[in-house]
């Protein structure tokens, strides 16, 4: 739920201001605004995986399907960690590559955790955990 929404005052150095614009224009937000409350709540889920409390995570990978027992493993480690894995979707890139993308919610240590034995896996090509969090502000 939204509150009551506040104006307030912010003085920078023009070439600061600049640069923001370019980005407010790059990223395509509608105002200087926009951008200002996505950067706030960047900070706010970074300070929640620093603090330990719950969180969520997406796991993205891209591996070779041919490499062997790799999916096994992957599996196992899922299994592993089961109450941390809400859900996981399996793409087909091409006949060697597959994509899958792997949602996962607790602390912080054990999402990390998680990610690192899956992504060090012989044949996984890439690995990158986004961290995000319970938003409501």
């Amino acid at each position: 739920m939204q509150g009551e929404t506040v104006r307030f005052c912010v003085s920078m150095p023009r070439n600061l201001l600049e640069e923001l614009d370019k980005r407010i224009i790059k990223k395509g937000y509608s105002s200087r605004s926009e951008l200002v409350r996505d950067l706030i709540r960047e900070l706010l889920v970074e300070d929640r995986w620093l603090e330990g409390e719950e969180v969520i995570g997406v796991l993205t990978l891209i591996y070779d399907h041919h490499q062997k027992e790799l999916t096994q493993k992957m599996l196992s480690i899922q299994h592993h960690f089961h109450m941390k894995v809400l859900c996981s979707m399996h793409i087909h890139l091409d006949y060697h590559n597959c994509l899958e993308v792997i949602v996962l919610r607790g602390k912080p240590s054990d999402i990390e955790e998680l990610s690192i034995s899956i992504g060090g896996l012989r044949g996984v090509r890439f690995a990158k955990l986004t961290k995000t969090s319970s938003v409501s502000i």
